[in-house]
C-alpha cells in the first residue's frame, strides 16, 4: 500500500504528499533549500507577516494541481497516473531555480539569468539523479509535451502557480484585496482541443483574479518601500563584488564568495555540476550572515549600507509615472559631504535609478480563454462585460530614484 505524508498548511488545511517520486523530490536537499528562501523577498519590511517561504508555496501549488487534475478527470479528461505524477513534479519544481530572496537578486548573483532558466538546469540534474523519472515533467515544463494544457496549468496567465501565490501572499500579508476564489476557478477549468479554458460560469472569478493580481503588484510586490529595500540589497552585493575584484577581503560563506569572486552565468551551472551544487546551497541566510558581518567592515560604503539595512533605515525613494528630474551632481555632492566620500565610484552604490513595469493581463494566444454556453472560445477581454479587463493589458511603467534617507534633495 502506498504511504502518504500529511502536512498541515495554514491556507488549505491538510495537504497529502504521496510516497515515491514526489516524496523523494521534496526530501532532496535542493528542494529543502526552499525552506530558507522567503517567498516574497523583502516584502516583510512593509508587511511583517510576509515570512512564508518558497517551500510553502511549492507545496501549496502541488496541492492545487492535484485538485485541478482530479476535477479534470471527473469531467472525463483522460490523465494517466504517470501524467498526474509528472504534473505534480513539474509544479513542485517550477521555482527550484530561485536564488536568495526570490526575485530581489535574480540578475545579481548570476549574470544574465532568470529563475526559470536555472530551474530547467536543476530539473535536468535531478532527472539524472532520479533515473530519468522526470522526463515527462521536463517536457511539460518546457512546453514540449503533446498535451499543451498541461504546460498551461504550470505556466500561463492562469496557472496553478499564480492561483497559489496570490491566495498565499494575500493571507500572509493581510492584504484582503488579493483574495481570489481559487477553488471556484479550479472547478471551472476545462480542456477544449488540448487547450485550457474556463467555463463561462467562472468568468466573474477570473475578473476578480485579474483585478486582485493588479492590486497585489502595486500594493505589495512593487510597493515603493520594497523596491527601495531591494535596490539597497543589490547595491550591497555589487559593492561586495567590487571590493573582492579589487583584492579587498570581504567575509562571507564559501558558496557566496564563489559567486562574488567571478562572473557566473546559467550556462556555467549547466557545464559544471560543482557550481550548480554551490548555487543550490546559497539561500537567504548566506546574505544575512554577510550583511551582519559587513556592518563592521572598514569599507564605509559596505558597512554603511549594511548598518542602514539591518536597522531598516532604508533608502529614500521617489516612484512615479513620469521620468524623475533631479540635479544628480547636487545629490552626489550632498551624499559625498555627509558620508565623507572622496571617490566618485563609491557614490554609484548610494544612488539607484531605473524603471519598473507591470501588466496585469496580456491578450493574445497566451491569454485566458472562456468557453461560453454555445461552445465558443473567447479571450477574457472579449468575453467580459467589464471594459477595464482589456485595459489591464496596458503595460504600466514607473520610474524610481533611491538615495540615503538622511540626504535631502
Amino acid at each position: 500500500m502506498e504511504k502518504k505524508k500529511i502536512i498541515n498548511d495554514p491556507v488549505y488545511g491538510f495537504i497529502t504528499i504521496p510516497d515515491g517520486l514526489i516524496y523523494r523530490i521534496i526530501s532532496h536537499p535542493y528542494f529543502q533549500r526552499l525552506r530558507r528562501i522567503k517567498q516574497m523577498g523583502l516584502n516583510d519590511f512593509v508587511y511583517p507577516g510576509a515570512l512564508h517561504t518558497r517551500f510553502h508555496h511549492a507545496l501549496g501549488a502541488m496541492h492545487l494541481m492535484s485538485v485541478a487534475l482530479h476535477n479534470l478527470r471527473r469531467k472525463g479528461k483522460k490523465i494517466s497516473d504517470h501524467e498526474f505524477e509528472s504534473m505534480l513534479a513539474a509544479i513542485l519544481l517550477h521555482d527550484i531555480g530561485h536564488g536568495p530572496f526570490s526575485h530581489a537578486l535574480e540578475s545579481t548573483l548570476l549574470l544574465h539569468g532568470n529563475h526559470e532558466e536555472i530551474s530547467v538546469i536543476i530539473i535536468k540534474h535531478l532527472n539524472r539523479i532520479f533515473g530519468d523519472q522526470l522526463n515527462t515533467a521536463l517536457e511539460i515544463f518546457n512546453n514540449q509535451y503533446h498535451r499543451p494544457f498541461f504546460h498551461q496549468l504550470v505556466s500561463s496567465q492562469l496557472d496553478i502557480d499564480r492561483l497559489d501565490y496570490l491566495q498565499r501572499d494575500s493571507f500572509f500579508t493581510g492584504v484582503s484585496e488579493g483574495t481570489i476564489g481559487s477553488d471556484r476557478i479550479i472547478k471551472m477549468l476545462n480542456v477544449v482541443d488540448g487547450q485550457l479554458v474556463v467555463e463561462e460560469k467562472g468568468i466573474y472569478s477570473i475578473e476578480n483574479f485579474l483585478n486582485a493580481r493588479r492590486l497585489m503588484y502595486w500594493q505589495v510586490y512593487l510597493h515603493k518601500t520594497s523596491v527601495a529595500a531591494e535596490k539597497m540589497m543589490v547595491s550591497l552585493i555589487n559593492r561586495a563584488r567590487f571590493l573582492i575584484e579589487h583584492g579587498v577581503e570581504v567575509p562571507c560563506t564559501r558558496e557566496l564568495k564563489l559567486f562574488l569572486s567571478q562572473p557566473i552565468e546559467p550556462k556555467d551551472l549547466k557545464a559544471n555540476s560543482g557550481l550548480l551544487d554551490a548555487y543550490c546551497q546559497i539561500d537567504d541566510y548566506d546574505i544575512w550572515a554577510g550583511i551582519k558581518s559587513w556592518q563592521h567592515h572598514p569599507d564605509q560604503v559596505l558597512s554603511g549600507i549594511s548598518r542602514m539595512f539591518l536597522d531598516r533605515n532604508l533608502f529614500q525613494i521617489q516612484l512615479q509615472l513620469e521620468p524623475i528630474s533631479v540635479d544628480h551632481q547636487k545629490l552626489r555632492s550632498k551624499i559625498a559631504d555627509q558620508f565623507g566620500m572622496t571617490k566618485a565610484e563609491d557614490l554609484d552604490f548610494m544612488i539607484c535609478q531605473g524603471v519598473i513595469t507591470n501588466a496585469a493581463y496580456t491578450t493574445g494566444n497566451t491569454g485566458i480563454n472562456i468557453l461560453d454556453k454555445q461552445g465558443n472560445v473567447l479571450d477574457i477581454a472579449a468575453a467580459s462585460d467589464l471594459p477595464n479587463i482589456a485595459a489591464l493589458g496596458k503595460i504600466v511603467k514607473k520610474h524610481y530614484l533611491t538615495w540615503p534617507k538622511s540626504v535631502t534633495l
